[in-house]
């Protein structure tokens, strides 16, 4: 049985989660149906009070831990020092796949690491200090103790191969995909969502968790020009709050357009689409992206993307993203206001980046998947 760990989907955690619960649900769907699945297919994860199991994936068998996320990072940790293996917590596993940057200790059956970026490098300052540290000392040890490494983006591949000599022949780069839900709304739709979310006609979008390195200090500050010159009504944030953002809203508060920044916080994905499809735009001015999967996902529901020409966002938008420096306001502002200011341009955008999205799907990501799971397998390394 393959033991797949969706920890992070079943606790929310933003991209993490997206990525665990959307290829779970590609590779069980490969799987030739619930039968099959499930004699394949084991979900894995860390138990807390209130969790719930993932909906549609309750056939599979499962394996869990009750232990809160901090304690358990911890554990697992020593446990690969020690040389402690935890393998009685997955029976008649045949490979464990971490899908965040956490690696099980096991002994009697191979392993495969999901790596999503090394920000924390790059970044350190917009990490928090005791996670910094964990990563700084646990990953490099998960990434020789993992069989094989998949990297999400080829910017991932080579941050791998940089920062800790990681060999070509053990990393796959097997890049995400928007689910098939998203998709462009039909106007009923997206004027029932905008009720409900009290959004107006026109508005710029982000998606992401509020942290210091999706750069909204600055999207706010370029917000404030293009409201000014009545080129747009409102700023939406779609995201929760996540770590260091009292900056943020510290700038926000002392803003003049601070009643025309919407922040709904988490919109489920039955509403996001339709979100994604009324906005005039997605702005994504990330410092930094492993992958940056709102990018897809806004182009899928055909809408205009203008995001930072940094690290992998290149690799996603292709030549259907309009691209800025993040950390240059001017052309922040210079690329937005050109972008909402031609509507030749938003439909050429509209158009490729239709094309660009279908470049990405779940079935490749999940067929890609289970090719190095059986390469693996097959190489005697359990």
């Amino acid at each position: 049985m393959i033991y797949i760990d969706v920890s992070a989907a079943v606790h929310r955690r933003a991209g993490l989660g997206r990525y665990a619960e959307s290829l779970t649900r590609a590779l069980v769907g490969r799987g030739g149906g619930a039968g099959e699945s499930q004699n394949r297919y084991g979900l894995f994860y860390n138990r807390e009070r209130g969790i719930e199991p993932l909906s549609d994936l309750d056939h599979l068998p499962a394996r869990t831990v009750s232990l809160a996320y901090k304690p358990w990072r911890m554990a697992v940790w020593l446990g690969q020092l020690a040389g402690i293996g935890f393998d009685r917590l997955l029976p008649g596993g045949s490979l464990f796949h971490a899908t965040e940057h956490l690696l099980l200790p096991l002994r009697t059956m191979p392993t495969v690491l999901t790596v999503h970026d090394l920000i924390f490098r790059h970044l350190p300052a917009h990490h928090k200090r005791l996670n910094r540290w964990y990563l700084n000392l646990a990953l490099p040890l998960f990434c020789r103790r993992a069989d094989h490494i998949i990297a999400i983006s080829e910017c991932t591949r080579r941050d791998l191969s940089a920062a800790y000599g990681v060999g070509p022949d053990r990393i796959t780069v097997v890049p995400e995909a928007a689910d098939s839900r998203f998709r462009p709304e039909p106007t009923e739709r997206v004027n029932a969502v905008r009720g409900r979310y009290r959004l107006p006609d026109r508005y710029l979008l982000f998606v992401g968790t509020i942290e210091p390195r999706k750069n909204l200090l600055r999207l706010l500050a370029a917000f404030e020009t293009l409201h000014r010159e009545e080129l747009t009504e409102a700023l939406v944030i779609v995201g929760r709050r996540g770590w260091l953002y009292g900056d943020f809203f510290a700038a926000l508060q002392a803003s003049p357009v601070r009643d025309a920044v919407c922040l709904p916080g988490f919109v489920p994905d039955e509403d996001l689409p339709a979100v994604y499809t009324g906005a005039q735009a997605l702005a994504f001015p990330s410092l930094y992206e492993g992958f940056g999967l709102p990018v897809l996902e806004a182009m899928a529901c055909g809408t205009p993307v203008a995001c930072s020409g940094t690290s992998s966002l290149p690799e996603v938008g292709g030549d259907a993203a309009f691209y800025f420096d993040p950390e240059s306001e001017e052309s922040l502002v210079g690329t937005l206001r050109r972008l909402l200011s031609d509507s030749e341009l938003q439909e050429e955008l509209v158009q490729r980046g239709r094309a660009q999205a279908a470049r990405f799907s779940c079935d490749r990501v999940a067929a890609e998947t289970q090719a190095v799971y059986e390469r693996v397998m097959g190489s005697g390394a359990e």
